[in-house]
C-alpha cells in the first residue's frame, strides 16, 4: 500500500470523524496534523472560524524533532500551556484520521499532563 493511498484513507476517515466533531467558544477542538517529520497541534474555536492556540516543531524554539514520541510530548505540553494561557481548559480531541497510538497518544497525554481536559 503506497503512501497516497494511505493518506487518501486518513483523510476520509478524518472527514468521517469531523462531521461529529465541532469546536465551540467553550470547548475548542484540539486537532493534530503529523507529518513523517514533523507534528502540528492547534486549538481550533469553529463557530469563529480562528485558531486559538498553536504549536508545531517546526518553530525556530522548538528543541525536539516532531519525528518522535518526545518531540510529540514536548508539543503536547506546549500548545497545553499556550491554550491555558489564552483561558482554555476544556478541548475536544480531533486525532486527524491518525491512529490514537505513538506520536498522536504522546501529544495527547502530555496535554493532559499540563492541563488541558478531553
Amino acid at each position: 500500500m503506497s503512501n497516497d493511498s494511505k493518506n487518501i484513507i486518513r483523510v476520509r476517515v478524518h472527514k468521517r470523524i469531523r462531521r461529529r466533531l465541532k469546536g465551540v467558544t467553550e470547548r475548542p477542538r484540539l486537532a493534530v496534523y503529523r507529518s513523517l517529520t514533523h507534528i502540528y497541534a492547534q486549538v481550533i474555536d469553529d463557530t469563529a472560524g480562528h485558531t486559538i492556540a498553536a504549536a508545531s516543531s517546526v518553530e525556530k524554539n522548538s528543541a525536539k524533532s516532531g519525528g518522535n514520541i518526545a518531540g510529540a510530548k514536548a508539543i503536547g505540553k506546549l500548545v497545553a500551556e499556550r491554550a491555558k494561557e489564552k483561558g482554555v481548559t476544556k478541548v475536544v480531541f480531533d486525532r486527524g484520521g491518525y491512529q490514537y497510538h505513538g506520536r498522536v497518544k504522546a501529544l495527547a497525554d502530555a496535554a493532559r499532563e499540563a492541563g488541558l481536559e478531553f
